[in-house]
């Protein structure tokens, strides 16, 4: 399946209006756009942007994912004036928009309850709408009914054809049938040919005819298993290597640290990485067939998990050392082709070491240059010895910009959760 090419060497934020700023609203997230687009970001996931629904609403403010109308703004946030105002600035400062979009389910007191016909919804015994899992805010949509169908395709449709988003993130994609998404997918690329798709989903279907990208859930999971004691490396091999065979090549995984419900729900990236971060964070950048995304907060090493349902504002943006860190993250990764997704990137070759169980060696290479990541990823000092035959040579560190040497021998003690970074030009 072709991809939209600006999506091969995306970085891609998650934008929670809601807690970037005080004032939470567009016109102040547009003030941070410039802020994201210097550090390199590509690509900005706002999250849903709809209104909430009163009924049974959880918290002051309500869930994101409770929509009452699929086709208007949340007057938390501002107006639809103000929406067109954030997505055109967006561009112009050469940034794509993804919306987040909510097919399995409405709120309680949806738009479509009270006008579309009762056969949108699942209905219980008693003909109320059914409550999917415990989302006790929400009324589970029925997929053997086309109009419903039709009706999300056509609601998509409004937000590019008049506002010019660029493609969608798809909440809990699993839980709808994939002939759906492969409509949308043919109906939405004739609006935009260069549609982009996430599915907040795993699994080597999904890339048929539908989504251009999935999460990669398994391999977080290793990767916080890792940072936790509870697993060691070859796990966490075991995953990159499952992830990579078990999809198509044309396949793309999202590679992150946090997102908004890791960090809700989870806890802050400090609390369940700890020491491990900086390590895992620099992997998210280097994985094969990859787009690594931050979440809001991240872009300042903001250590706090925000409230769900309630307003929780993170601090004022200052540039510090968690923002040059993802700045040198996301140049390499738009300056080293050999990193891009899909198809479009260059080999994975990883280098066997003395120390499978913690060391975690390998290389990005296409014919335009050459990514070295080397880590510990263990709590334990680790004496580390391999070869690394073709690929010793003089090399550039990717987050200090000074010259190193990668030599053909390498051995010594790598500290707990000790990484390079290593970059090379051809």
């Amino acid at each position: 399946m072709q991809h939209a090419v600006w999506s091969y060497d995306a970085v891609m934020y998650e934008m929670n209006v809601r807690q970037l700023t005080e004032e939470s609203t567009f016109a102040a997230a547009m003030r941070h756009l410039r802020h994201l687009r210097d550090m390199g970001v590509d690509v900005v996931w706002l999250m849903p942007v709809y209104p909430i629904g009163v009924v049974d609403r959880k918290g002051l403010l309500g869930s994101y994912y409770s929509i009452s109308d699929y086709c208007n703004i949340n007057p938390e946030f501002g107006t639809m004036e103000d929406f067109k105002a954030f997505v055109e600035e967006a561009h112009r400062l050469g940034m794509k928009v993804v919306l987040d979009w909510v097919a399995n389910h409405t709120s309680r007191d949806a738009k479509w309850l009270k006008e579309k016909s009762v056969s949108w919804y699942e209905r219980d015994e008693q003909g109320a709408a059914k409550v999917p899992w415990d989302w006790s805010d929400t009324a589970k949509l029925n997929y053997e009914e086309k109009a419903v169908w039709q009706g999300q395709i056509e609601s998509m449709k409004f937000w590019m054809q008049n506002y010019g988003v660029d493609g969608f993130r798809c909440d809990m994609a699993m839980l709808v049938p994939l002939a759906f998404w492969q409509e949308v997918r043919r109906e939405l690329q004739g609006v935009k040919s260069d549609v982009f798709m996430l599915a907040e989903a795993e699994g080597a279907e999904f890339f048929d005819g539908a989504f251009d990208a999935c999460y990669g859930w398994e391999l977080h999971h290793a990767m916080v298993d890792v940072a936790q004691g509870k697993s060691r490396v070859c796990e966490l091999r075991n995953k990159i290597y499952s992830q990579l065979n078990g999809n198509p090549q044309t396949s793309t995984h999202l590679a992150f640290t946090s997102n908004h419900d890791e960090n809700s729900w989870s806890g802050s990236e400090q609390l369940r990485f700890g020491a491990a971060l900086e390590a895992m964070t620099a992997l998210t950048f280097v994985l094969p067939r990859s787009m690594p995304l931050i979440y809001t907060g991240q872009e300042i090493g903001y250590d706090h998990s925000f409230e769900f349902f309630e307003k929780d504002a993170m601090p004022p943006f200052v540039a510090n050392e968690a923002t040059a860190r993802y700045r040198s993250l996301s140049c390499m990764k738009h300056q080293f082709s050999a990193l891009n997704s899909a198809d479009k990137g260059g080999s994975f070759v990883e280098i066997d070491t003395n120390a499978p169980d913690c060391l975690l060696v390998f290389v990005r290479e296409n014919e335009q240059g050459r990514v070295v990541y080397l880590a510990n990823l263990s709590p334990y000092k680790v004496f580390s010895d391999f070869h690394t035959g073709i690929y010793a040579g003089e090399y550039e560190d990717a987050l200090s910009g000074e010259p190193t040497t990668l030599y053909e021998h390498t051995w010594g003690d790598m500290g707990p959760w000790s990484f390079r970074l290593l970059t090379k030009k051809f």
